[in-house]
């Protein structure tokens, strides 16, 4: 995992429960996880024109990641416990993980 990956992790975590009104992330966290749902699938549809349009793809892109992590941490999802099946699946063919699930 890349180190800015995992510091920005870190930081969500660490926001949670700071005040709404000088921590965007924080904000987010406090409306739930249905509205940090919403926001990530915002997100999806302005990557999803980017794409298309080839036009502020790396800018969306983070967005959508940024969004991701929010969501997840807002779920209780530990993301960690996502890098260890990222990595159970290495050297693994796409569609033989599919066809064990």
């Amino acid at each position: 995992m890349s180190e800015t990956i995992e510091k920005l992790v870190k930081t969500i975590k660490s926001r949670k429960g700071s005040d709404v009104k000088s921590s965007y992330t924080s904000f987010l966290l406090s409306k739930g996880n249905d509205y940090c749902l919403n926001k990530l699938k915002d997100e999806i549809t302005e990557f999803e024109d980017a794409i298309k349009n080839k036009k502020n793809t790396v800018h969306e892109t983070a967005d959508v990641i940024y969004h991701l992590l929010v969501t997840l941490e807002s779920a209780g999802v530990n993301f960690y416990d996502i890098i260890r099946e990222l990595k159970k699946r290495e050297g693994t063919s796409g569609f033989e993980e599919k066809k064990n699930r």
